[in-house]
């Protein structure tokens, strides 16, 4: 029997959580025999989507690099690192193939070094400066081999040519029926923002894009914001804050993270991903295309790699409340210029992003992994417009 260890470094169920869930179910739909060992650092919304897939779910401990606790990682938390790295060596050593999910976990990448041929590591994010050189240099340390979500995620962390390594665009499992094409300008305009709240997901920017419409337009607009923030209660009560003094309270409503956001997603004409920083990919702007639900975007990292602006969604300049105003003005008075967007966007996701597109990517590493053969994979084809038609 084949043992597999997927490691994960939270327990919520926002993007990168979901995308977990979804790689897990294709290693159990490639390998139904297995034993899957899924290690998580604490219990919470995501368990209940992994039953079924995992063989055994395992809390503990797990030495994962968070930009909010460097500091206490780097003094502190040193003297439990050997600890960890020896923790994660004995489930390496006990395993033909462990799927690291994201970066930031160390301590399975520091102790994959010591044991080749073994781990994957799936990277979903594109940090910057520093924090991108030490995760840059914790890859290359671990010679796991690499699934890249994009291209965008590609190019930032620029492994050497002889790396193990390819590109499998975050597929999801969409709703077998799109939404409607609905919005005509007869009723308000409903908006959603889905996604933990945070300096790089950009509420704030967009709640002042809606301050700064023409009180005409401005009423004519419906926002949700939905997503908690980590741990940061007063993040949460800066933005509720925002929304009292800027007058929008009857535009504006905030609620916190769901499990589930079906019904969300069936409410809205049109989905907005503000970023401030690059998205490695944009789990939540895909999740748009899937409904059939156009995506107001900022164009930075992989998120253009979704979206093509004017044809299946918009791009804005990230951080300008100014430019996002503008356009929200236009969708709101102008629904005649966008009419095709809906189902140009469900077929963009049907061509691009369906779940069957990426587990078959997913799986072709796992098979050249299990193989232990060191020949160089090179970067999985996405479909030529997923490159070439980038946004922004």
């Amino acid at each position: 029997m084949r043992r597999i260890t997927c490691v994960h470094q939270g327990y919520e169920l926002y993007g990168s959580d979901r995308s977990f869930c979804e790689t897990v179910r294709t290693i159990r739909e490639a390998y139904p025999q297995a034993w899957i060992d899924v290690v998580l650092p604490k219990a919470g919304p995501i368990v209940a989507s992994l039953e079924g897939a995992a063989s055994r779910i395992v809390i503990e401990p797990i030495w994962v690099l968070r930009r909010r606790n460097l500091l206490r990682l780097a003094t502190l938390g040193m003297a439990a690192l050997p600890f960890a790295v020896a923790r994660a060596l004995r489930r390496i050593r006990a395993s033909d193939l462990v799927y690291v999910n994201t970066t930031v976990v160390a301590d399975y990448l520091l102790a994959a070094r010591l044991l080749p041929g073994r781990t994957v590591v799936h990277v979903h994010e594109i940090p910057e400066g520093a924090t991108l050189t030490v995760l840059r240099s914790l890859i290359r340390w671990s010679r796991a081999n690499i699934v890249f979500n994009s291209r965008a995620t590609q190019a930032a962390f620029a492994m050497p040519k002889d790396a193990t390594a390819r590109v499998v665009y975050n597929g999801i499992a969409g709703p077998a029926v799109p939404n409607p094409a609905r919005y005509d300008g007869n009723r308000p305009l409903r908006v959603l923002m889905l996604g933990r709240i945070s300096r790089i997901k950009g509420q704030e920017v967009l709640v002042e894009a809606i301050r700064q419409l023409p009180e005409a337009v401005r009423s004519r607009v419906e926002l949700k914001i939905v997503g908690s923030a980590f741990e940061d209660d007063a993040r949460e009560a800066a933005l509720a804050a925002q929304v009292a003094e800027a007058g929008l309270s009857r535009q504006v409503a905030c609620s916190p993270f769901v499990a589930e956001p079906d019904s969300l997603y069936r409410w809205a004409d049109v989905v907005a991903v503000p970023s401030q920083l690059p998205e490695s990919l944009g789990r939540v702007a895909i999740e748009a295309l899937a409904y059939g639900i156009p995506p107001l975007v900022s164009g930075i990292g992989g998120l253009t790699e979704i979206v093509e602006d004017r044809a299946t969604g918009w791009v804005v300049p990230p951080g300008s409340a100014e430019a996002l105003s503008r356009t929200l003005a236009e969708i709101v008075t102008r629904p005649d210029l966008w009419r095709d967007y809906p189902a140009a966007a469900r077929a963009r996701y049907e061509r691009i992003f369906d779940e069957k597109l990426a587990a078959e990517g997913i799986a072709a590493m796992l098979r050249l992994t299990l193989q232990r053969e060191p020949a160089r994979v090179r970067d999985a084809r996405a479909p030529a417009d997923a490159a070439s038609k980038s946004a922004g």
